[in-house]
């Protein structure tokens, strides 16, 4: 019986411990969380693309150039839409990857939608891998931010 009441009063202490380990956050904003789609983690899906080397090889430099303009421009207005959250290039490396999107988006078909309206994407210089993504529900909001720290535009 001895027995039995110690492992209850354990069993006891772990479920307190494990309810008093997790509280409310003061500073939660449930409409802020709630106009984001966040769970109660602060999270939520997104696509992540990874942009690598296409098999497309156009010899005119005026046509590649021409192609990867369009790219930037695709990106800026995927942006200005509220679709893509983050775009950059990664450094030179063995796997031929090129760069990363972060896309607002539920499914990695509307994901494929999205890419496809790249002019790169389209020419195959660049191939994409799409997978789902959990992260902060709030990196949409970085982007207001961002726009005050560019000294030049594209």
């Amino acid at each position: 019986m001895k027995i039995y009441a110690a492992f209850l009063a354990i069993l006891l202490s772990f479920g307190t411990f494990t309810l008093s380990a997790q509280s409310t956050n003061p500073a939660y904003d449930k409409n802020l969380a709630t106009s984001l789609g966040a769970d109660d983690y602060g999270m939520k899906e997104y696509v992540l693309v990874i942009l690598k080397t296409g098999t497309a090889k156009i010899p005119e430099k005026a046509t590649v150039d021409s192609l990867f303009k369009g790219h930037m421009q695709n990106i800026d207005r995927l942006a200005t839409e509220g679709k893509l959250l983050v775009a950059g290039p990664i450094g030179k490396n063995e796997s031929a990857y090129r760069g990363i999107f972060i896309l607002n988006v539920k499914t990695v078909e509307e994901a494929q939608a999205l890419v496809n309206t790249d002019p790169a994407i389209s020419a195959n210089l660049l191939a994409v891998d799409l997978y789902k993504w959990y992260g902060p529900a709030a990196l949409p909001l970085y982007l207001k931010e961002q726009e005050k720290v560019n000294r030049l535009n594209f």
